[in-house]
This record gives C-alpha cells, sequence and structure tokens, in this order.
C-alpha cells in the first residue's frame, strides 16, 4: 500500500495515492531528498499539513518535448520553481567560470542535469505549457536575484528574475509563511490587489508606482548606465534586508516596476518548531534506490538549530536569504528530531552536525528588543560587537548537555562554521561561558580538526570583509593550543582564508602567506572569490566602489591573475 504520506513524484505514485487531482506541483534543479535541510521538501512538507495535496518533479528535463513538464497535467492552485539549494550557475561554474565536472544534488553526482538560471528556464516552458497557471519562483536563486544584480558569469547587470523568467509572483527568504499564505489565497479566489499585500513575496506590475510609502530604488537602466547608481540601490537593499519593519521598495524597469514586500516579522520558536515538526523520511525519494547522492550523504544525520546571522560578511548571502536576526527552534524541538533520528537506516548514534549557517548563534538576541528594531547596523559584530548583543553560550550549552543525555546518541560534532569573535575579544573571553564553550567545542565535537575562517590576515581586505582583524585569530590559536595541551589530545587548528577578494593584491596574498601566526598551522584552504548575486563584496567587484562609503576599491577581475592569487599562496608554503 502506498504511504499516504508520501510525496509523490510521477503520475504512477498519484495514481497510487488515489489523487484526482493536485494542488500544488513544485519544479526542482535537485534530486527530491526528503529531508529538511532542502526547502523543497520543508514546503512540500508544510503545505501538507495545512492539507494540501502536493507533488514534486525533481531535475525536470529541459531539452525534450518537455514531457517532464508535462507528466502531472496542471496543478488545481500553481506552480511553484526552485533551482535547487543552489543557485544554478554556483552549482555549475568555478571561480574561474569554468564548467564543473559533478553536481552534489544530482544522483551519482552526474553534472547536466539542470540548465543553467534554472528558475528562468523552467518557469519560461510552464508558462508557455500552462499559460493560465501562475507560477510562483523562489529558493535561493530567485531570493537572490529578486532585483537588479551583478550577474559574474555573464558579467553585466541582469534585471529581476521576475523580469526574465515571466513569474507571476516571487517568494524571497525562508518561505514557509509566504506559501501558506500564498496558497490559501489562490485557493479562495482572492483579488490580485489581495495576493499583493502578502509579506516577503515580490512581483511585477506594469505602469508606474504612485504610492509614497515606499523606498524607491534608480531603475534597471539607470543602473545599467550607472555604476554609482546600482551602488546606491545596493545600499538601500541591504539596509532594508537587515531591518526588522522595513518599508516596502520598488524598482522601475521599462514601462512597469517590481514591488517587494517587506517581510514577516522573525519566525517565533513555535513556529520554527512547527517548520521541523513534519513527517519527513530524512532519505532521498524511492526513485533513487541504490544510488548515491553526494549532497545528502553530507547532510542525511545533521540537525538545524537556528536560522539567519548576524555576522554582516560582504561576501556572504545568508543574512540577505534567511535574515539577520536569529530564529531558534526549541530545544524540546531540537532533542525529539535527535530522538528520531534513531530510526533513520543506517543512524549509527553519530551526529554529523547539530549547527546553522553560524552553529554557535543558537538562542543569541539583542538584549533590548526593541532597540533591535530601530536598528539599522547590517552586522551585530563588525566593527565592533554591539553592547546589546547578549553573546552567552549557556543556552547552546545546555543544549548539548539535553543531547549528551539521549540514550543511543554515541557523539555528536559541530560541522557548521563558528563565529570566535562571539567568545573571544582582544581582552580575552567575553563571559563565564566562553572557555567551556571553547573547551567543549574543541575536545568534545570536533574529528581532531578545528575549522575556522578568518578569511585573510591583512586588515585592509579584512576591513572590506566586514570581519574582525587576524590579531583575534591569533588570540584564539593561543587559546587552543592552552587547552589541547592541557587534554593530551592531538587536535589541529585549521583556517579558511578568500583570495581575490575586492582590496586583495598579490602582495597581500604573499604577506598572508608569511604571517608568523600561521607557522606550524596546516594552511592549504584557500577559496578563490566568487561574486554572487545580492553581496556586497559582488557590488564591489563589479563597481570598483565601496557601496558603504563610496570610495574606489581595487579590484582583481582578471582570471589569471585571480588564479594567480590563490596559487601564490600554495607556491610559498
Amino acid at each position: 500500500m502506498q504511504d499516504p504520506y508520501m510525496i509523490p513524484t510521477s503520475a504512477r505514485e498519484v495514481e497510487k495515492l488515489g489523487w484526482d487531482y493536485i494542488d500544488v506541483i513544485l519544479f526542482s534543479g535537485d534530486a527530491f531528498i526528503d529531508h529538511p535541510s532542502f526547502g523543497t521538501a520543508v514546503i512540500a512538507r508544510y503545505l501538507q499539513k495545512h492539507r494540501y495535496r502536493v507533488a514534486v518533479v525533481p531535475q525536470p528535463n529541459w531539452r525534450d518535448d518537455f514531457r517532464d513538464f508535462r507528466k502531472l497535467g496542471a496543478p488545481r492552485l500553481y506552480f511553484g520553481v526552485n533551482s535547487g539549494a543552489m543557485d544554478s550557475m554556483v552549482n555549475h561554474y568555478t571561480a574561474s567560470r569554468r564548467l564543473r565536472s559533478n553536481d552534489a544534488y544530482t544522483p551519482m553526482g552526474k553534472a547536466g542535469q539542470r540548465p543553467d538560471y534554472a528558475v528562468t528556464v523552467y518557469t519560461r516552458i510552464l508558462k508557455r505549457l500552462f499559460p493560465e497557471i501562475p507560477v510562483l519562483i523562489g529558493g535561493i536563486e530567485a531570493s537572490l536575484r529578486r532585483l537588479t544584480h551583478y550577474d559574474y558569469w555573464k558579467d553585466c547587470l541582469l534585471p529581476s528574475v521576475l523580469v526574465s523568467s515571466g513569474a507571476d509572483y516571487l517568494s524571497y527568504g525562508m518561505g514557509e509563511r509566504t506559501v501558506l499564505e500564498f496558497t490559501k489565497a489562490i485557493e479562495s479566489g482572492r483579488k490580485a490587489s489581495d495576493i499583493r499585500k502578502i509579506p516577503q513575496l515580490a512581483f511585477f506590475m506594469s505602469g508606474h508606482c504612485t504610492r509614497r510609502d515606499v523606498t524607491m530604488l534608480h531603475s534597471f537602466e539607470e543602473c545599467v548606465s550607472s555604476k554609482i547608481a546600482f551602488a546606491e540601490n545596493f545600499n538601500r537593499i541591504e539596509t532594508a534586508a537587515n531591518m526588522m519593519s522595513p518599508q516596502t521598495i520598488v524598482e522601475p524597469y521599462a514601462d512597469g516596476y517590481v514591488m517587494v514586500n517587506p517581510p514577516y516579522p522573525p519566525a517565533t520558536e513555535q513556529e520554527m518548531d512547527s517548520f521541523w515538526d513534519l513527517p519527513f523520511t530524512k532519505q532521498p525519494h524511492p526513485r533513487y534506490k541504490g544510488k548515491h547522492i553526494p549532497a545528502y550523504e553530507m547532510i542525511k544525520f545533521s540537525i538545524n538549530t537556528h536560522r539567519g546571522c548576524f555576522g554582516g560578511c560582504n561576501f556572504c548571502t545568508i543574512a540577505a536569504h534567511q535574515g539577520k536576526f536569529i530564529q531558534s527552534r526549541s530545544e524540546k524541538s531540537i532533542l525529539d528530531e535527535i530522538r528520531r533520528l534513531k530510526s533513520v537506516p543506517g543512524f549509527a548514534g553519530n551526529i554529523s552536525d547539530v549547527g546553522a549557517p553560524t552553529a554557535n548563534m543558537y538562542g543569541m538576541k539583542g538584549k533590548n528588543r526593541e532597540l533591535c528594531g530601530k536598528c539599522l547596523r547590517k552586522s551585530c559584530l563588525f566593527p565592533s560587537p554591539c553592547r546589546n548583543l547578549d553573546r552567552s553560550h549557556a543556552r547552546l550549552l545546555r543544549l548539548y548537555s539535553g543531547i549528551r543525555g539521549i540514550k543511543g546518541i554515541r557523539h555528536f560534532y559541530i560541522g557548521s562554521g563558528i563565529r570566535y569573535d562571539l567568545f573571544l575579544d582582544e581582552k580575552g573571553y567575553v563571559d563565564d561561558t566562553s572557555c567551556p564553550y571553547l573547551k567543549e567545542l574543541i575536545l568534545e565535537h570536533t574529528s581532531g580538526i578545528l575549522k575556522v575562517a578568518p578569511e585573510h590576515t591583512e586588515d585592509s581586505v579584512l576591513k572590506l570583509m566586514s570581519k574582525p582583524s587576524f590579531r583575534l585569530f591569533g588570540r584564539l590559536r593561543t587559546e587552543f593550543d592552552r587547552i589541547v595541551k592541557g587534554s593530551g589530545k592531538h587536535c589541529l587548528l585549521i583556517p579558511y582564508f578568500i583570495s581575490a577578494h575586492p582590496g586583495c593584491t598579490m602582495e597581500d596574498m604573499r604577506r598572508l602567506s608569511e604571517n608568523p601566526v600561521l607557522k606550524g598551522i596546516h594552511t592549504d584552504q584557500v577559496q578563490d572569490f566568487t561574486p554572487t548575486p545580492m553581496t556586497t563584496s559582488s557590488v564591489m567587484f563589479y563597481t570598483g566602489l565601496d557601496p558603504h562609503t563610496m570610495r574606489k576599491v581595487y579590484v582583481e577581475r582578471d582570471i589569471e591573475r585571480k588564479r594567480k592569487q590563490k596559487s601564490f599562496f600554495f607556491i610559498k608554503k
């Protein structure tokens, strides 16, 4: 008998469920993995929880007669489209614009199972085949391309993906609440004018916007003709993305405009729990039986504790997509999920990761929430930690203690990144929870290697990254060595670096490679900077300007010289 909770991916599976209609059909660039680490599964399960019939078409063939787009027919309500867990261009190409030979989100790692600009390609096909059915786009690719953006692979500015794809609506950020409200609105036949009021929704309108209570941006055409206009636009967009209650954003394009509604307030703990307390199988769909999916193998026994990041690194998209304000699950929800792990095939008691974008931000927030509501800072940590920020690791340590108390859990690791400026400053440990946290992290929750990301050693480059001085890494190394020496264990500290970031010269990379603080440390983790949509660093790369100050920034754009910046480090080592 067919599992009534299964998310079908084929007409045969729909038939076995006895369905005579499908409410929502989701198209994704990834293989379908029923795990909360994958947005398609979360949206499908969340809608299913609210009694909607949802089907998923993973990695449809866009090259043939479009039979994958036709096979389930038209949904009762709408189509949903995403590129998968990554922007399809980042998924396909290296920083040198070379085509990658594999795809971790595809069975057997096979490359070429999704198109470039997947959201646009899928949406255009659906609008051609089913012009009367609404298409809602979302996920990382649509979210970060919701307004005019620099595209590194075409080396030019592109308009909102709403314009290029022809989609009817765009859900940006983490979309559970937006998608549910949108689904209810379509089902109840609400007027388009009412649907366009849903938070965290974007859409294209013809004509001119007459509203005054909006943040008006320069038009796409103005941005194309003026890099200063594009930089000014980004500054306004970034400021809004880091506010708790921003205005609606409007960006003119040709004879119309893109409107981006303000987001929902940060999810409450109860809402966060509701997104995870769903009947995920935590496995790939049965259609992939016997096939290895690399991305799944990495996360199948991992646990997500929260969303968001207030670090504000200039090269990062986390805050633009998940928000600056930390949204944490309850300890009970996390511990219950861990208990359920014991029923997942292959689980031997080892959890690969208990974390999030920044693992040690769990439970952190402003001491005075009202001040956070008025704050315009992009980062709560740079150029110096906000005085209103509570950096205590007490709640995280309690969570770790709770996990240790679960019978059958042999070990759990912290595979996500950490911010050491949350427990260290130039004077030492931040509070009385800092040293216990670092000690437990090093000795109990790594596999003998603690990976951190200072990103660079030179203050001029770090400032353009919005990262703390490298002196803080030196203090971390001192504390790390002291803890390890006292334990009698053998542990390594591995730093990550970025080459060719705006502001970084070959001389800066030479100084990085010869920095005395790194002596005796295994240092081969260097990543060539890749400009991705909707980051400050990408705006710097395209414009040659720091959008926060409008000062000129040195940018290495030549592919060969970018490679040399990266390889120089290894040559010197």
